[in-house]
């Protein structure tokens, strides 16, 4: 890497700039009212091949526009914009290692927060081992927390937006003050829903369970990518309502997400999850992640994007 955090460079309003030079207006709705949407976009270091790997970015940038749309954002940028973009910025710093990388559509200019442009983007790398702890993590220690998600009918959690994060906020800085890891939310009608910023996946008798899309949680990228893995490996899939009483006696079970892979939960509310050496089926499914991620399943080679030529 050629700068250190602090000083990289970030791809923003259509140039490459120091990141201490992408400034925002301070009455800006972005700044006054967190009007924007973004994608968290994993990028995997193939170090034999020299090559940096964006994994699935047509769905990303698809996710990015239908939050855009669903906010009622005039979005000037198209996907091939998006695409040269991150491109541009993973370029500009010389990365060799894993990446996050956040892309953001934001409301600039001066108006209020019924304004629906203009908007700009910013697209911001940083090394995967420099995101927040829960992401760095080899198991969690997790509480439900006492707040509940949003929901459809409120603010929906299939929008991924600056602002949906200060409802994961809440939960999360209930966790680290309790002394744990991270939390897992109900939804309002005290069903599992997912993490703060993470979907949540069991294990039980061999057969993977996790929410419906409809229990008020994100269309995420990566639990589709657990899904089909799931199948391929001939592990049972089902999608339903969970009690939480479910998860202190289930086998196995983990937090996945674009920046936190796919990672196994150790405790919840102190109930230990399963026992030493029982994380078999999440073991397999991060093993296989992993492997999509990095362009070695040719099945799925479609998925991985090169960076550099």
């Amino acid at each position: 890497m050629k700068y250190d955090v602090e000083n990289r460079r970030v791809w923003y309003k259509g140039e490459i700039v120091e990141v201490k030079e992408a400034k925002v207006n301070i009455l800006a709705p972005t700044a006054q009212f967190g009007l924007n949407v973004f994608e968290g976009i994993p990028c995997y270091w193939e170090e034999n091949e020299k090559q940096m790997y964006a994994f699935r970015l047509e769905d990303h940038y698809g996710r990015l526009l239908r939050s855009a749309k669903l906010m009622q954002m005039d979005c000037r940028y198209t996907k091939d914009n998006f695409k040269e973009a991150l491109i541009a910025a993973i370029r500009a710093n010389e990365y060799c290692e894993n990446l996050s990388v956040r892309q953001t559509l934001f409301v600039d200019g001066s108006g209020s927060w019924g304004s629906e442009g203009p908007v700009e983007m910013i697209v911001a790398p940083i090394p995967r081992k420099k995101t927040s702890a829960e992401y760095n993590k080899s198991g969690l220690h997790c509480c439900f927390t006492s707040w509940r998600r949003i929901s459809d009918d409120t603010f929906s959690p299939r929008i991924k937006c600056g602002a949906n994060y200060i409802n994961s906020r809440m939960g999360q800085r209930e966790a680290l003050r309790n002394g744990y890891d991270t939390c897992i939310f109900l939804n309002k009608d005290g069903k599992v829903a997912e993490g703060p910023g993470s979907c949540f996946f069991m294990v039980r008798n061999g057969m993977v369970h996790t929410p419906q899309l409809t229990e008020s949680v994100l269309e995420s990228i990566t639990r589709d990518t657990v899904i089909k893995i799931a199948e391929d490996l001939g592990i049972p899939v089902i999608e339903r309502a969970i009690d939480r009483t479910e998860v202190y006696t289930c086998d196995e079970a983990f937090l996945c997400g674009s920046a936190m892979e796919i990672t196994p939960i150790l405790s919840i509310d102190k109930y230990i999850i399963g026992g030493k050496g029982t994380n078999s089926i999440t073991e397999k499914l991060h093993t296989a992640y992993l492997a999509m991620a990095y362009g070695k399943v040719s099945k799925y080679r479609h998925w991985v994007t090169p960076i550099y030529e």
